[in-house]
């Protein structure tokens, strides 16, 4: 039995198709990743240089703006740079990193979005509090524990699954380093105890989930009794897209990291795995500044500034 130091490297899985397809699969993921580099960095730079916008909800949306870049940062450059040189390698401390790094932005963003659904409860439920209930020392410990928990749970699954002896090859069916596709590749029993954490780690996300829910019911009874019809609107349109992302990241998650393996194949993996890594970091920006008038209009100020310094 060989043990998972003795592999030098590993092999991801090819954009499949011709070298035709396989550019065009390498332009796509290009523009997707250009897409959510423009959109979250313009809105780390709104954010940060408009004093108006320093309030807890734009904070929390800040940190969300950069756990994307970091999610998407670690997955997309490598398969692009592999499409390029048409070659399918990774270091061992490479895939290493990579499962670290994902697993760190992702549970770290999960646990944001949980903290931003609370943020949108106070804010319409009980707006007389919300100053006194997010203020900006209970923000920033807010934010410090999702980053804290994403820390905790990158640190705990890495460490497991990369402690596995892995004896059935190098090659890993996905385009980066997953944790199902790595504990494929393990010939023992011990790879019972990384799913045992993972069902654990789920089962955190899915309470994180419930509690989600719970501030949207009472979201969504307190905005059915705004007698304006323009606030309802407008409390819908600020909340809806919130709980669209939520759900998509969620589901596609627990469907990539708990599927039985007789329903995987490499092009479902693949849909399943850009879905919940690859989607969310570049839609985040149109889903939260699309129809928020205050990030437009600070938007709006900041680029005729950047256009006239050159």
């Amino acid at each position: 039995m060989a043990n998972s130091s003795s592999i030098p490297h590993f092999l991801l899985l090819p954009l499949p198709g011709t070298r035709q397809l396989q550019l065009l699969h390498f332009c796509l993921f290009l523009a997707i990743y250009l897409a959510a580099l423009l959109g979250n960095g313009l809105i780390i730079s709104t954010i940060a240089s408009d004093h108006h916008l320093h309030t807890p909800m734009y904070f929390f949306l800040l940190n969300l703006a950069l756990l994307d870049l970091g999610a998407i940062s670690t997955t997309v450059p490598k398969s692009l740079a592999n499409s390029l040189r048409n070659t399918r390698d990774i270091s061992y401390a490479g895939c290493a990193a990579q499962v670290f790094l994902l697993l760190f932005w992702l549970a770290a963003e999960f646990s944001l979005l949980t903290t931003m659904s609370y943020d949108r409860y106070v804010a319409i439920c009980r707006p007389l509090h919300y100053e006194t209930l997010l203020g900006s020392r209970v923000c920033v410990h807010l934010a410090a524990a999702a980053w804290a928990c994403g820390l905790l749970t990158a640190l705990l699954h890495t460490a497991n699954t990369f402690s596995l002896p892995l004896c059935q090859g190098n090659a890993v069916e996905q385009f980066f380093c997953e944790i199902p596709q790595i504990l494929k590749l393990s010939c023992s029993t011990s790879y019972l105890r990384e799913f045992g954490l993972l069902l654990v780690t789920d089962f955190a996300a899915f309470v994180c989930f419930i509690l989600i829910m719970l501030s949207y019911v009472q979201i969504f009874r307190a905005v059915l009794r705004i007698p304006s019809q323009q606030g309802r609107h407008k409390a819908f349109a600020t909340c809806l897209p919130h709980l669209v992302v939520v759900s998509l990241f969620l589901t596609t998650g627990f469907f990539a990291y708990l599927k039985p393996p007789s329903i995987s194949s490499p092009s479902l993996d693949l849909v399943v795995s850009v879905l919940y890594s690859v989607v969310p970091p570049a839609v985040n920006p149109l889903i939260y500044s699309l129809r928020n008038q205050e990030l437009k209009a600070a938007l709006s100020k900041l680029i005729p500034g950047w256009f006239q310094k050159q």
